[in-house]
């Protein structure tokens, strides 16, 4: 039973190492705006991850400023930069993003993982 669960240590560890590998060219895009109303821009954000899911955005998040809850930053994290710039650049989220009260142009940057 203990030479069993030293292999399957071994395992999840290799297999973590690979992910991480397999992760460490992947770009996140973060995005700053203030939205009109918090609650209406969120389901209207939420109602967009199937066209997140196609565009290449595999994870993301939403946070809010502690000082102003109309204040929202998001990441979205794709495989290739290409992918995010053209995520960016989408009239599609543009037009959706102006439907859900976003006001102001939106602060966007791209990252990597420093090395």
């Amino acid at each position: 039973m203990i030479q069993f669960s030293r292999i399957l240590l071994v395992c999840t560890v290799a297999m973590m190492a690979l992910t991480q590998a397999a992760l460490a060219g992947d770009v996140r895009m973060f995005v700053r705006h203030e939205v009109a109303d918090y609650a209406v821009w969120k389901k209207g954000y939420d109602a967009y991850s199937e066209t997140q899911k196609k565009m290449g955005v595999f994870n993301q998040a939403v946070y809010q400023s502690a000082a102003n809850p109309s204040d929202v930053t998001v990441i979205h994290d794709f495989h290739s930069l290409e992918q995010a710039k053209t995520f960016a650049a989408s009239a599609d989220l543009k037009a959706h993003m102006s439907e859900l009260g976003v006001k102001g142009v939106p602060q966007i940057w791209f990252t990597t993982e420093a090395k």
